[in-house]
């Protein structure tokens, strides 16, 4: 097997600089129970949940997603772009790994008949469903943390060659995950004649109390037919035929929809429809399989033809699970959302340490959790696999994949691999962040195998590094940028004893509310505000009088920090005048230009691990990987590698890669603050400070499609909704639009039943007229759940 660094070019844009502001509250994470109404239960009926579930649904649900910061300032208007990327290869299979973006599993081809066993995206472009925000689709994803898309989705991971179990090489991918402070390895290798791509997993909890663990492994598999990687050609049936079908060794499934509500329903069959056919259903939906307890764990997706791909495992990684679009006008336009036209659709296959994605595991204190999983293309009789008897079609499937894999190799490859997954790194490839050095640097942890050296600390850390070392935060508010947070009890224990200062205050009122203190938080923001005002203590504030019933004060506040904001990053406008309402997409193809967020000239590539990957102004902590000399391509698009690779300072120098620049960061300020403040100004009827604040945002923010949106809500507001109609009439696009987000649908139908009313009340009449004579358009369709 070799391990090799390449460079893969796809369209695509940088990620953006990180949002300022402290994520005190949870983005609107849609996998919880019964928060739209749903009512937990078995096949819709009263019965209660197996209590096991029941306990981890409960188990250490997330605060926010502290210490991590906000990825929003992405754009779409795409341009080639290079990603370094890592290829392991054997006689049979080719694996292309995207260390700079939370470790991707881009591509998996089969190199016999040159067919790509994934869904491999042609473009890399970000979208909201991260729960941090930036995610992008494709591949194999590995979503550790909590319930929903990892926060390291666009972030670097340390990469090493290490020694693998049959004497060769593995690729070994290594990070600390930051929300619960579990540090994880990845380790990918290729048996010499293997048509399965190994991967060995451990997660270790190396604190003395137990952390809650989330773990499931996300592939993305074709909806309808494979393709052949080396023609191109359609190997199953054409796009809107029965498509693919997803096999599991499961009668009965968990059913939860963005309605909230979760349902135990047979399977493959439920309410008239073989769900087992993802272009079958109408809405985006999970299927959680109830795969029986001794029952071996394996998922696959088999096309028309019979061929797909398998994922099996050791028994510790227990769930299954289907995602699917449906075929529903919302899903397919998020489908067209996440890439380019012409695209074929997709589903998701998923493998978990629990029943359901509802659930955390508890993992004791000093123990880890080690698994083994295995990837393959697998081909079975197709009359069996799409036949009627649904029990005939999975005995098909189990019986070939026994055949291509028994699982007793599974359990022996994984024994064989637990003692190399201390081995020490050979060559490094990539570097992640420096926040595992940091954690390392303050508890002196032991990780064999996972190295986090000091020398990977970054301008993120240092001072919380020189707090380590001598007691004090060395920044001072106000400033353009408040600098990341740190929340765990130590770091709060740590500025609880440190010397007095804005910063300090600052930072311990965000640790304070993330512990659920908020009382004593406002008190730290309100002793940072008496020592120097800044608009960062002012929004903290502002957040926590949203939560204690204070919105008037909280507009108050969100109003004084966009203008100290705007004195101190000057990104107010000022000779260049108001604001308008010109047609854009998103703004005048600012995007085409710089990105938004990206200040101008700088170059789109992603070359370096975190690089323009996260184009991050404050994290700093990744060396870029050397570069190849050009080479051919291969089916996936990934350059073959040349002699003469060079060190970071050459790569930095061939790429071009810088990390966002000030200006960046300052528009990525008056952007978070910006929005936060018209919001809260709408909220309590302060129509004219809504529009003077949007007005007075300089166009590289307010001509985003958020701006745009939110002008037709201050239009609105106004009472001129035909000029809020226009806005959508216009076009424009929402970059940041998270998953299940609603605002346009809602906007678009609140102006519409204005229209419809005048200046009557909006009756329930009002309400049908206005979905019948003002259906929402296409492009603003992205429903996730049934209306109603």
């Amino acid at each position: 097997m070799s391990v090799r660094r390449t460079v893969l070019t796809l369209p695509g844009v940088p990620v953006g600089p990180e949002n300022p502001l402290p994520p005190l509250r949870p983005l609107d994470e849609l996998h919880r129970i019964g928060e739209r109404g749903g009512a937990p239960g078995i096949g819709g009926g009263s019965a209660a949940l197996p209590a096991d579930m029941a306990r981890q649904v409960g188990y250490e649900p997330l605060r926010s997603v502290l210490p991590v910061r906000l990825l929003d300032g992405y754009g779409r208007q795409r341009r080639p772009t290079d990603i370094e990327a890592i290829v392991i290869e054997n006689d049979r299979l080719r694996a292309t790994v995207l260390p700079g973006l939370g470790g991707r599993v881009h591509s998996l081809v089969h190199k016999a008949d040159g067919r790509e066993l994934l869904y491999r995206n042609p473009v890399f472009q970000p979208a909201g469903f991260a729960l941090n925000g930036a995610w992008f689709s494709g591949g194999i994803e590995w979503n550790i943390g909590a319930t929903g898309h990892t926060t390291l989705s666009c972030a670097p991971l340390h990469a090493a060659r290490v020694p693998a179990p049959d004497g060769g090489e593995m690729l070994r991918l290594w990070e600390w995950e930051r929300l619960r402070g579990t540090p994880f390895q990845v380790d990918l290798w290729l048996p010499d004649g293997s048509d399965f791509l190994h991967v060995g997993v451990r997660i270790r909890n190396p604190h003395d109390r137990p952390v809650p663990v989330y773990w499931w492994s996300n592939i993305a598999v074709p909806e309808a037919a494979a393709t052949s990687a080396a023609t191109g050609d359609v190997t199953g049936s054409a796009a809107g035929g029965a498509g693919n079908r997803v096999l599991v060794p499961a009668e009965d499934a968990w059913h939860f929809g963005y309605e909230r509500s979760l349902r135990r329903v047979p399977v493959p069959e439920w309410d008239g429809t073989d769900r087992s056919y993802p272009l079958r259903s109408s809405h985006p939906a999970d299927y959680f399989y109830e795969v029986p307890d001794g029952a071996r764990r394996w998922i696959a997706s088999l096309g028309p033809d019979g061929h797909g791909l398998a994922q099996t495992s050791t028994d510790l990684l227990r769930g299954r699970k289907l995602f699917v679009w449906g075929a529903a006008p919302g899903g397919r336009r998020w489908q067209q959302w996440l890439t380019e036209p012409g695209t074929e659709g997709y589903a998701e296959i998923q493998a978990g340490l629990a029943r359901t994605q509802l659930e955390h595991v508890r993992l004791e204190a000093g123990a880890e959790f080690s698994w083994l999983e295995a990837y393959g293309p697998l081909s079975a009789d197709p009359a069996a696999v799409h036949g009627d008897d649904w029990d005939a079609a999975r005995a098909e499937t189990g019986a070939r994949l026994e055949a291509a894999l028994p699982r007793a190799d599974v359990d022996a490859a994984y024994a064989a691999w637990l003692p190399c997954a201390d081995a020490e790194p050979k060559e490094m490839l990539a570097t992640g962040s420096g926040w595992g050095a940091l954690e390392v640097a303050r508890a002196g942890y032991e990780l064999p195998g996972t190295p986090f050296e000091q020398s990977t600390l970054g301008e993120a850390q240092q001072p919380w590094f020189d707090l380590l070392r001598t007691g004090s935060l060395p920044f001072a508010l106000p400033a353009p940028d408040p600098g990341p947070s740190l929340v765990a009890p130590a770091w709060r224990e740590l500025l609880e004893e440190a010397r007095p200062g804005a910063s300090a205050d600052y930072h311990l009122g965000v640790a304070q509310w993330h512990a659920g203190d908020r009382a004593q938080a406002a008190r730290s923001w309100e002793r940072s505000l008496s020592e120097a005002e800044s608009p960062w203590a002012l929004r903290c504030l502002a957040v926590a009088d949203q939560e204690s019933g204070a919105p008037e004060r909280a507009a108050d506040r969100l109003l004084r920090a966009v203008r100290l904001a705007g004195d101190l990053v000057g990104d107010l406008v000022g000779a260049d005048g108001g604001a308008d309402d010109r047609p854009a997409g998103d703004g005048p193809d600012l995007d085409a230009a710089t990105g938004p967020g990206v200040d101008s000239g700088a170059d789109s590539s992603l070359g370096t691990g975190v690089g323009a990957a996260t184009a991050t102004a404050t994290e700093a902590s990744s060396r870029p990987m050397a570069p190849l000399v050009p080479g051919t391509a291969d089916a996936a698009g990934v350059q073959s590698a040349g002699p003469g690779v060079r060190g970071p300072e050459a790569a930095a120098e061939h790429s071009g890669v810088r990390t966002a620049g000030r200006g960046a960061a300052r528009t990525a300020a008056m952007a978070a603050l910006g929005r936060e403040a018209i919001e809260a100004l709408l909220a309590v009827g302060r129509t004219a400070d809504a529009r003077a604040v949007c007005d007075g945002l300089r166009p590289v923010v307010r001509d985003r499609g958020r701006f745009r949106l939110l002008r037709a809500r201050i239009l609105l507001a106004e009472g001129d909704a035909p000029a809020a109609r226009a806005v959508f009439d216009r076009g424009f696009e929402v970059a940041d639009l998270r998953e299940g987000e609603e605002s346009l649908e809602e906007t678009w139908y609140a102006i519409a039943e204005r229209l419809v009313a005048g200046d009557a009340p909006v009756t329930g009449d009002v309400r049908a007229r206005a979905r019948a004579e003002h259906p929402l358009p296409e492009r603003y369709d992205y429903r996730m759940r049934p209306s109603g």
